[in-house]
């Protein structure tokens, strides 16, 4: 039996995978209402092919639980935060979790620990629990590689690394993921499974940071950037990502913390672009202001943001460019601006609207700030708008660009 620990994004779908593959599994989440939830037969988020695997778990006898199992195999998938001030990783539900799993496993057990951590912090943090304990166990570190909006197919598909003290547990493991993984698995120690994962969200960090820096200086100089990165888009050997609002979820605006936390004196590139990024929002914010005083528009209340996740057609907010953008223009004293998007139902910020007729009808400017497809499909409705298009989406003339 293998028990997951954490039922979030990354737990759920691997949970389900693993059922569906022929594994008997157990997940488990401090969450009762969560728990509930999946018990009555609801997944707790939207994910195109989550239901029909969450059918296909259930027939094959998956288990939902606030307990801890004792059994021979965790995954261990609970959230990594880290703290804004020391830009470090916070391990703290990793402990809590190996902890509780010590409390309940047998000696001999191996413990999988998917959650993304910075390199160093099984050593640092997770073995001194364990030598405290007294337990045998095995330690293995298989960083997840998935993304909202695809997380069924990468699973699937990705490549997967896996990291082990010992490479015959390395070895069985990889039997374990290559059950349902159709990818690449590949074997290492755990120092570099940890590192890897963290380094590739920092390329693609440090790459979406370098669009978002010629944004700004073509619009200095009032060029198109869009145009500019076509056209050096066809050296054989360039590759410039588009620019955008900002950077969120839990992978690319995150994880490179953790080397600029653990490496201060030498993370110095990954140090500015992740503070290009994380000033993103803000510039858009001053956007706004600009395009408002040039086109006469004085009331901000006539101003509304089009998305609130992180990223299109998922109902994942974490750490999204919306939510962040909010932030800054709280801390200048200002009433927040209007709100919508199709796929977050509840209210989480003031002035949120749940209807697009109802939020273009009291908005004069709109900002894209997330390309859904339900946008795409309704330019007829933002003629006759001032549109600052976030995203280079939008066929409408006129349009403002970040």
């Amino acid at each position: 039996m293998i028990n997951i620990i954490g039922l979030g994004y990354i737990g759920l779908p691997t949970a389900l995978m693993l059922a569906a593959h022929g594994h008997e599994v157990v997940g488990t989440d401090y969450n009762q209402q969560l728990v509930e939830t999946l018990k009555e037969g609801r997944t707790t988020f939207k994910e195109d092919g989550l239901e029909e695997l969450f059918r296909e778990a259930v027939a094959k006898g998956i288990r939902f639980t606030t307990e801890y199992q004792n059994t021979e195999m965790y995954i261990i998938s609970v959230p990594t935060p880290y703290d804004r001030f020391s830009k470090k990783v916070d391990p703290s539900f990793v402990i809590s979790a190996v902890k509780t799993v010590l409390d309940h496993c047998p000696d001999g057990a191996t413990l999988i620990i998917e959650s993304t951590i910075s390199p160093g912090t099984i050593d640092k943090s997770v073995r001194p629990v364990i030598a405290v304990s007294g337990k045998q166990v095995n330690l293995v570190h298989a960083p997840e590689r998935i993304i909202p909006g695809n997380m069924v197919y990468e699973l699937l598909h990705n490549n997967r690394t896996i990291g082990a003290d010992d490479k015959a547990i390395g070895e069985r493991v990889k039997g374990i993921y290559a059950s349902f993984c159709q990818g690449e698995i590949v074997v290492t120690d755990i120092r570099t499974a940890e590192m890897t994962k963290v380094v590739e969200n920092t390329f693609r960090a440090v790459n979406i940071a370098f669009a978002n820096e010629l944004a700004r200086i073509c619009r200095h100089d009032n060029m198109d950037v869009y145009e500019i990165i076509r056209i050096c888009n066809m050296h054989p050997r360039v590759n410039i990502l588009q620019p955008g609002p900002g950077v969120g979820g839990h992978c690319i605006s995150v994880d490179p913390w953790f080397l600029v936390g653990d490496y201060p004196s030498l993370a110095k590139v990954i140090d500015e672009s992740m503070k290009t990024n994380d000033g993103q929002p803000a510039y858009v914010l001053n956007r706004i202001h600009d395009i408002m005083h040039e086109r006469g528009l004085k009331d901000t209340a006539r101003v509304g943001l089009y998305g609130l996740t992180y990223k299109e057609n998922v109902d994942d907010v974490r750490e999204s460019p919306t939510l962040q953008l909010l932030e800054c223009q709280e801390r200048h004293l200002a009433a927040p601006l209007k709100v919508y998007d199709p796929f977050v139902t509840q209210n989480i910020v003031s002035n949120q609207y749940h209807n697009l007729k109802d939020f273009l009808n009291d908005v004069d400017m709109v900002v894209i700030m997330v390309k859904h497809e339900e946008i795409k499909q309704n330019w007829d409705l933002l003629k006759g708008k001032i549109i600052l298009d976030c995203h280079n989406i939008c066929p409408l003339p006129g349009v403002y660009h970040i």
